[in-house]
């Protein structure tokens, strides 16, 4: 939903100055001379509420992981987009960027229909006003031309075999086992020459021909899917190496991982189509490393105040009569895709 790069929190490690005084009433942090309020986080933090609600119902945040509740992540990951937003407007001001006289009309236009949209109790509950917005959209505009005058001129080329995607069938005997939590286990070494046994008998049977791969995947293999399609720098070395290296059709030997021992066969070696759309991805991944070097590089100058006891007060609004969640997509109605923010 927020698609923002970089930072991932709001931690900021042994330079963090935590207050209990010196806040506004409802000032959540300060980075600088720019601070956020409790209204502004209710904006993005009730929107994201009821964007996951309307797809997955609000059972969903009864969903724990590992001891963290999922209601919890949410809202460190918005605390951390807000924060950096507002230090992207700070690079802002640095770099001169600015809105164009026409996206500050989008600004405004979008503000007075994401405003139109509430209703009195929401207005009530997440404590906005017109102007609030407002300014919440033009932070969220800046943020994106400032991504946008970073990466400007990012523009490289990618060839076919960088951005290559394969497809293989996948057979997998595991080595491992998993425990209640869910945790690997190692097999005992017993255990293991058993399991390469197996994989032994089955990669003769396959070369052979005697027995279908698709049908001995089927029978034998312990992945979750038979096919997979994927590209350089997704799997583990050994996996990759063996993967690329087969022409269309072949067999590949018994590749061992820390997941056990594989047996691929090649369907393609070339699927021009997701090659194209792994370009566009890539360049992206290039982009997004620029940015983050010069925005950690930024961030690193920067004091930050977190007022952590009002924060920890913040919560979901589990009220039935607010159902805003159309924030974000107001903004790319007017603005576009929104990449970068």
């Amino acid at each position: 939903m927020l698609l923002l790069c970089g930072c991932g929190s709001f931690d900021i490690s042994n330079t963090k100055v935590v207050l209990t005084t010196g806040f506004d009433k409802d000032e959540v942090f300060r980075i600088e001379e720019i601070s956020c309020s409790i209204p502004e986080i209710m904006v993005y933090l009730t929107n994201i509420q009821k964007r996951y609600e309307k797809v997955y119902g609000d059972e969903i945040w009864r969903i724990n992981r590992d001891g963290v509740m999922l209601e919890d992540e949410v809202k460190d990951s918005v605390l951390a987009k807000i924060a950096q937003i507002k230090t992207m407007n700070l690079m802002a001001e640095q770099m001169g960027v600015t809105l164009e006289e026409a996206q500050e009309k989008l600004v405004v236009c979008a503000a007075k229909e994401y405003y139109a949209s509430l209703d009195e109790n929401e207005i009530e509950s997440l404590g906005v006003t017109a102007e609030l917005i407002e300014q919440l959209y033009r932070e969220y505009a800046i943020a994106n031309q400032v991504y946008q005058y970073i990466i400007r001129d990012v523009n490289p080329e990618i060839s076919d075999d960088e951005a290559r995607i394969i497809t293989i069938e996948h057979i997998l005997i595991k080595t491992y086992a998993l425990d209640a939590n869910g945790q690997k286990i190692e097999y005992l070494e017993q255990d293991r020459k058993e399991a390469r046994e197996l994989a032994e008998q089955i990669h003769e049977l396959a070369v052979t021909g005697e027995v279908g791969f698709e049908e001995l995947a089927a029978q034998y293999s312990e992945a979750e899917n038979i096919t997979y399609s994927f590209g350089k720098g997704v799997m583990e070395p050994a996996f990759e190496t063996a993967a690329f290296n087969l022409g269309g059709g072949e067999i590949s030997d018994i590749v061992t991982t820390s997941y056990g021992y594989h047996i691929m066969k090649c369907i393609s070696t070339f699927n021009k189509e997701e090659t194209d759309a792994n370009k566009v991805k890539i360049v992206e991944r290039k982009r997004q490393e620029v940015f983050s070097e010069q925005y950690d590089a930024f961030v690193a100058t920067l004091t930050r105040d977190l007022n952590e006891p009002l924060w920890d007060s913040v919560s979901f609004l589990y009220d039935e009569g607010i159902d805003t969640s159309n924030f974000f997509e107001i903004y790319d109605d007017f603005f576009g895709d929104g990449s970068g923010v």
